[in-house]
């Protein structure tokens, strides 16, 4: 009797056992079950309500990445390489490039400076038939004193026409009266385009130019009287043959109005002290 006592307590002892781990098994199965319905359902959840990615387009980005520009617009017509025209609104509008000064090719009172051509050019492959957002700037008010918009252009790819003027060594960097907003920028471009010699900039890319209008330096000095003629170089000591002055080598307004009627005015505005051609040198001088 004792053994089978001993035996029925032991067969109670291990029926208990498998029912309590049976118990905590199924327990935890259902616990992982739970969990692992959870958490797909939240995914589920963030899948449904996740926005679907939107690509912006190249030309949207430009338009975001510059804050206040307008457009894009279609280019109609690059009249050279500072200066474009544009549907605006059904309507054609002459835009006047902010920040830039390229070599004449189209003012009849000037013939068609070194490296003109090579910028209009420039400017016709980069612009011409293209759409473009313009940024206007308010340091420089809205238009010129010829009516033409100001403004910078950048190109639907975002390509930044009026800074890549300059940095390619097409454009110079100018200031017509107030500094604007990518005054330094502008002046940092010219430094770069300079240094690298890019464009107007490289050796020799103007020396047909200069020899040519050299060439009355070279003359014999004449045997009897001089004449009162107009001298290549004046008695002040400034140089009427080549390019070589720029506003900032002068001190006034005055003193550079003084060389620029010295070396012909605004019909040989040799040193381009006169940007809009007003018949001003210099304006921003005091």
């Amino acid at each position: 009797m004792k053994y089978l006592k001993i035996l029925e307590i032991s067969v109670g002892c291990l029926l208990v056992i498998f029912w309590i781990t049976g118990f905590f098994t199924d327990d935890s199965q259902a616990s992982n079950v739970a969990n692992s319905q959870e958490i797909s359902q939240v995914i589920q959840q963030d899948i449904q309500t996740e926005e679907p990615v939107q690509e912006t387009s190249v030309a949207q980005t430009a338009g975001l990445d510059v804050p206040g520009s307008r457009g894009p617009y279609n280019v109609v017509k690059v009249v050279d390489g500072d200066t474009i025209a544009i549907d605006l609104d059904g309507k054609s509008e002459t835009l006047r490039l902010i920040g830039i000064d390229t070599p004449e090719t189209v003012d009849p009172r000037k013939p068609v400076e070194c490296f003109g051509l090579e910028a209009s050019n420039v400017a016709k492959e980069a612009l011409a038939g293209k759409r473009v957002y313009i940024e206007m700037d308010s340091t420089q008010g809205e238009r010129d004193k010829y009516g033409r918009l100001l403004a910078y252009v950048y190109r639907e790819d975002g390509f930044f026409f009026n800074k890549s003027m300059i940095l390619s060594g097409y454009a110079y960097e100018y200031t017509y009266d107030t500094s604007y907003k990518y005054q330094n920028e502008f002046k940092e471009a010219q430094k770069d385009a300079e240094i690298n010699q890019r464009g107007f900039w490289a050796p020799g890319a103007c020396v047909e130019e200069e020899t040519t209008t050299q060439q009355p330096i070279q003359q014999p000095a004449p045997t009897s009287s001089p004449q009162p003629t107009q001298q290549t170089q004046p008695a002040s000591g400034y140089y009427c043959s080549a390019n070589v002055y720029n506003c900032s080598d002068f001190s006034t307004h005055a003193e550079a109005q003084s060389v620029y009627e010295m070396c012909g005015g605004p019909n040989s505005d040799i040193h381009r002290l006169d940007g809009d051609n007003d018949g001003l040198a210099c304006e921003n001088l005091p």
